[in-house]
């Protein structure tokens, strides 16, 4: 009988289920839910954006410089295969400011790194900051690396955690958790950066005005941030779902062979480069085990 009359529109069956407060009460959680669902999909699509838009930053931090009908002309080319490259002269010295062609490019997708963090700045307020802190903390962790990897090759020194949480606009909140996860993500971007530099220059990176026997090169830095990153303790974490204590781990281990493959090869240029011929480039997978990970790449 009721199920006769909720069918009828005209009937007593549906007038009472408008009426009921549940109804009212679970409109209001449908409106909600899909009101979360939109926003986290927003949120999702803009950390995509940046996660996108570091990427390329970073990848345009390295350079190579090419002569062309007796021009300079820099370009914009990461080299995947060193065996591929053809002889360069490399722009490769730390402490130096990042040549205006590359810089306007860099410039314009901060702008663009920007823009998208003010977009959804007003969703990632109070509660909303850690409700959806897991959707933005990837993007947050490829900006620091693009940002840091830049400061690196500029000032030959990190950026810290309160001058990275200034270059994110709106009040979007950089965790320290998210900060430590991009400075690892940094170490392999100095990897490439220093072999690549040794593939093309036959120099490993450092310093202006530093000789080989006073220290400051590539290499010595790394060797620095894989003693700090060794000893980060998280037993003191209230939640296994931090996002340090959760990725650590696999962050420590592809971190460690970033270093080694630094070492190898500059093992391998100076006990073995004099026998090697003119173009010679350093074998990363010496000595290396089958099947370790690899680390991160384009």
């Amino acid at each position: 009988m009721m199920a006769e009359q909720a069918k009828n529109p005209n009937g007593e069956g549906l007038a009472i289920l408008n009426a009921s407060p549940f109804m009212q009460m679970f409109e209001t959680f449908r409106d909600e839910l899909d009101e979360h669902h939109d926003r986290r999909e927003r949120i999702v699509k803009a950390s995509r954006d940046i996660t996108s838009l570091s990427k390329k930053i970073a990848a345009h931090d390295v350079l190579a410089y090419s002569p062309s009908n007796g021009e300079p002309v820099f370009e914009l080319r990461f080299l995947k295969s060193f065996t591929e490259a053809r002889p360069t002269h490399s722009v490769r010295q730390l402490q130096s400011p990042i040549p205006p062609p590359i810089a306007k490019e860099i410039n314009n997708r901060y702008d663009s790194i920007q823009e998208i963090f003010t977009s959804i700045a007003s969703e990632l307020q109070g509660l909303n900051a850690w409700r959806y802190q897991r959707q933005i903390s990837g993007a947050c962790q490829e900006y620091v690396e693009a940002v840091s990897f830049q400061r690196y090759l500029e000032t030959q020194r990190l950026i810290t955690h309160q001058e990275a949480q200034t270059l994110i606009p709106g009040g979007v909140e950089l965790t320290v958790d998210d900060y430590i996860l991009g400075l690892f993500d940094l170490t392999g971007e100095l990897m490439r950066f220093g072999v690549t530099s040794m593939a093309t220059s036959g120099t490993l990176p450092r310093g202006k005005g530093r000789e080989a026997s006073e220290g400051g090169d590539i290499l010595g830095d790394l060797r620095s941030l894989r003693t700090s990153f060794e000893g980060v303790d998280t037993s003191s974490s209230t939640t296994d779902e931090s996002p340090l204590k959760r990725d650590i781990a696999k962050k420590i281990e592809v971190m460690k062979n970033s270093v080694e493959k630094v070492e190898k090869a500059v093992y391998s240029m100076i006990i073995r480069g004099r026998e090697r011929p003119k173009g010679w480039v350093p074998d990363l997978n010496e000595g290396q085990e089958r099947g370790r990970e690899a680390v991160e790449s384009y």
